[in-house]
Protein backbone atom coordinates (compact mmCIF):
# COMPACT_ATOMS: atom_id res chain seq x y z
CA UNK A 1 0.00 0.00 0.00
CA UNK A 2 1.17 3.31 -0.71
CA UNK A 3 2.82 5.58 2.24
CA UNK A 4 -0.73 7.71 2.52
CA UNK A 5 -2.17 8.60 6.43
CA UNK A 6 -5.30 6.51 7.04
CA UNK A 7 -8.08 8.42 9.22
CA UNK A 8 -11.31 6.05 10.69
CA UNK A 9 -14.20 7.63 12.24
CA UNK A 10 -15.95 5.15 14.68
CA UNK A 11 -18.91 5.32 16.75
CA UNK A 12 -21.77 3.39 18.07
CA UNK A 13 -24.99 3.77 15.71
CA UNK A 14 -26.27 6.99 16.29
CA UNK A 15 -23.23 8.62 17.57
CA UNK A 16 -23.24 11.53 14.29
CA UNK A 17 -19.73 10.07 12.52
CA UNK A 18 -21.22 9.63 9.00
CA UNK A 19 -22.37 13.60 9.69
CA UNK A 20 -18.85 13.91 10.74
CA UNK A 21 -17.16 12.28 7.87
CA UNK A 22 -19.32 13.89 5.33
CA UNK A 23 -18.15 17.79 7.19
CA UNK A 24 -14.87 16.61 6.96
CA UNK A 25 -14.60 15.56 3.71
CA UNK A 26 -16.56 19.03 2.45
CA UNK A 27 -14.42 20.72 4.81
CA UNK A 28 -10.53 18.69 3.46
CA UNK A 29 -10.99 18.28 -0.56
CA UNK A 30 -8.13 16.64 -0.54
CA UNK A 31 -9.67 13.80 1.86
CA UNK A 32 -10.71 10.19 -0.20
CA UNK A 33 -13.14 8.71 1.48
CA UNK A 34 -13.11 5.06 1.76
CA UNK A 35 -16.65 3.46 0.80
CA UNK A 36 -17.14 0.26 2.14
CA UNK A 37 -18.41 -3.30 1.37
CA UNK A 38 -21.46 -4.92 1.88
CA UNK A 39 -23.33 -7.77 0.87
CA UNK A 40 -26.55 -6.42 1.71
CA UNK A 41 -29.28 -4.86 -0.67
CA UNK A 42 -29.18 -1.34 -1.49
CA UNK A 43 -32.04 0.79 0.03
CA UNK A 44 -33.97 2.93 -2.42
CA UNK A 45 -31.72 5.53 -1.44
CA UNK A 46 -28.37 4.24 -1.72
CA UNK A 47 -25.85 4.27 -5.22
CA UNK A 48 -23.62 1.37 -5.59
CA UNK A 49 -19.81 2.85 -5.47
CA UNK A 50 -21.11 5.71 -3.74
CA UNK A 51 -22.59 4.52 -0.46
CA UNK A 52 -21.15 0.91 -0.84
CA UNK A 53 -20.13 -1.37 -2.72
CA UNK A 54 -22.85 -3.92 -3.00
CA UNK A 55 -22.01 -7.16 -3.43
CA UNK A 56 -23.22 -11.17 -3.27
CA UNK A 57 -23.24 -12.97 -0.24
CA UNK A 58 -20.84 -15.47 -2.56
CA UNK A 59 -18.89 -12.51 -3.66
CA UNK A 60 -17.90 -10.92 -0.16
CA UNK A 61 -17.24 -14.29 1.02
CA UNK A 62 -15.03 -15.07 -1.88
CA UNK A 63 -13.45 -11.85 -0.90
CA UNK A 64 -12.81 -12.86 2.43
CA UNK A 65 -11.29 -16.19 1.66
CA UNK A 66 -9.12 -14.28 -0.56
CA UNK A 67 -7.52 -11.49 1.77
CA UNK A 68 -9.31 -8.56 -0.32
CA UNK A 69 -10.84 -7.08 2.69
CA UNK A 70 -8.49 -5.09 5.30
CA UNK A 71 -10.91 -5.24 7.78
CA UNK A 72 -14.83 -6.90 8.15
CA UNK A 73 -17.41 -7.41 10.23
CA UNK A 74 -20.88 -8.91 10.95
CA UNK A 75 -21.94 -5.90 12.69
CA UNK A 76 -25.23 -7.25 13.57
CA UNK A 77 -26.67 -10.70 13.15
CA UNK A 78 -26.06 -11.53 9.45
CA UNK A 79 -25.39 -8.09 8.42
CA UNK A 80 -21.52 -7.87 7.28
CA UNK A 81 -19.96 -4.34 6.06
CA UNK A 82 -16.43 -4.10 5.24
CA UNK A 83 -13.38 -2.12 3.87
CA UNK A 84 -11.91 -3.24 0.25
CA UNK A 85 -8.15 -3.54 0.18
CA UNK A 86 -8.48 -2.55 -3.45
CA UNK A 87 -10.63 0.67 -2.30
CA UNK A 88 -8.05 1.87 -0.07
CA UNK A 89 -5.33 1.37 -2.22
CA UNK A 90 -6.47 3.40 -5.13
CA UNK A 91 -7.87 6.34 -2.63
CA UNK A 92 -4.00 6.60 -1.27
CA UNK A 93 -2.41 7.35 -4.13
CA UNK A 94 -5.15 10.62 -4.49
CA UNK A 95 -4.29 11.20 -0.73
CA UNK A 96 -4.73 10.94 2.85
CA UNK A 97 -7.90 8.01 2.75
CA UNK A 98 -11.12 8.81 5.42
CA UNK A 99 -12.97 5.23 6.51
CA UNK A 100 -16.71 5.37 8.63
CA UNK A 101 -16.44 1.90 10.20
CA UNK A 102 -17.46 0.30 12.86
CA UNK A 103 -15.75 -0.02 16.40
CA UNK A 104 -13.98 -3.55 16.04
CA UNK A 105 -13.47 -2.74 12.51
CA UNK A 106 -11.53 0.78 13.39
CA UNK A 107 -9.57 -1.80 16.33
CA UNK A 108 -8.42 -3.91 13.16
CA UNK A 109 -7.46 -1.11 11.08
CA UNK A 110 -5.19 0.39 14.10
CA UNK A 111 -3.71 -2.87 14.71
CA UNK A 112 -2.67 -3.30 10.78
CA UNK A 113 -1.73 0.56 10.50
CA UNK A 114 -0.32 1.55 14.09
CA UNK A 115 0.83 4.89 13.94
CA UNK A 116 -0.43 5.39 10.37
CA UNK A 117 -3.49 5.59 11.34
CA UNK A 118 -5.47 7.93 13.22
CA UNK A 119 -8.85 6.80 15.08
CA UNK A 120 -11.13 8.98 16.24
CA UNK A 121 -14.04 7.35 18.17
CA UNK A 122 -17.23 9.59 18.25
CA UNK A 123 -19.11 9.44 21.18
CA UNK A 124 -22.49 10.89 22.05
CA UNK A 125 -23.03 12.72 24.95
CA UNK A 126 -24.90 10.29 27.09
CA UNK A 127 -26.67 6.81 26.53
CA UNK A 128 -30.03 8.87 27.21
CA UNK A 129 -28.93 10.95 24.20
CA UNK A 130 -27.84 8.15 21.77
CA UNK A 131 -31.48 6.38 22.25
CA UNK A 132 -33.33 9.74 22.11
CA UNK A 133 -31.32 10.63 18.18
CA UNK A 134 -31.86 6.91 17.00
CA UNK A 135 -35.33 6.53 18.24
CA UNK A 136 -35.60 9.68 16.65
CA UNK A 137 -34.60 8.46 12.98
CA UNK A 138 -37.79 6.38 12.91
CA UNK A 139 -35.84 3.24 11.18
CA UNK A 140 -35.92 1.12 14.30
CA UNK A 141 -38.23 -1.02 15.91
CA UNK A 142 -38.18 -2.04 19.33
CA UNK A 143 -35.93 -5.01 19.20
CA UNK A 144 -33.04 -3.13 16.32
CA UNK A 145 -33.14 -0.18 19.04
CA UNK A 146 -32.53 -2.61 21.74
CA UNK A 147 -30.06 -4.46 20.00
CA UNK A 148 -28.41 -1.55 18.59
CA UNK A 149 -28.25 0.09 22.02
CA UNK A 150 -26.80 -3.06 23.35
CA UNK A 151 -24.18 -2.74 20.55
CA UNK A 152 -23.11 0.49 22.50
CA UNK A 153 -22.55 -0.19 25.04
CA UNK A 154 -19.96 -3.09 24.22
CA UNK A 155 -18.51 -0.32 22.11
CA UNK A 156 -18.05 2.35 24.14
CA UNK A 157 -16.46 -0.17 26.73
CA UNK A 158 -13.42 0.40 24.70
CA UNK A 159 -13.18 4.31 23.69
CA UNK A 160 -9.49 3.98 25.43
CA UNK A 161 -7.52 1.95 22.55
CA UNK A 162 -8.38 4.85 20.55
CA UNK A 163 -6.00 8.38 19.47
CA UNK A 164 -8.49 10.83 20.11
CA UNK A 165 -12.47 10.90 21.38
CA UNK A 166 -14.68 13.52 20.26
CA UNK A 167 -17.82 14.28 22.44
CA UNK A 168 -20.64 14.87 19.64
CA UNK A 169 -22.66 16.91 22.14
CA UNK A 170 -22.59 19.91 19.71
CA UNK A 171 -22.24 18.84 16.18
CA UNK A 172 -20.22 22.26 15.19
CA UNK A 173 -17.85 21.78 17.65
CA UNK A 174 -17.10 18.03 17.02
CA UNK A 175 -16.54 18.48 13.36
CA UNK A 176 -13.98 21.48 14.57
CA UNK A 177 -12.65 18.94 16.73
CA UNK A 178 -12.32 16.21 14.55
CA UNK A 179 -10.71 18.44 11.73
CA UNK A 180 -8.26 19.95 14.40
CA UNK A 181 -7.46 15.81 14.82
CA UNK A 182 -6.91 15.37 11.52
CA UNK A 183 -5.00 18.09 10.21
CA UNK A 184 -2.43 17.83 13.01
CA UNK A 185 -1.86 14.01 12.16
CA UNK A 186 -1.90 14.79 8.57
CA UNK A 187 0.52 18.07 8.70
CA UNK A 188 3.95 16.92 7.12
Amino acid sequence: MPDQNVIVLTAPSGAGKTTIAHRVLAAMPEMQFSVSATPRDARPDETDGEDYHFLSTEDFERRIEHGDLLEYEEVYPGQFYGTLRSEIEAKAEEGPVLLDIDVDGALNVKQRFGDDALVIFIAPPSKDELRNRLKGRGTEDEQTLADRLNRAERELEKVDAFDAVVVNDDLDAAVEETLTQIRQFTAP
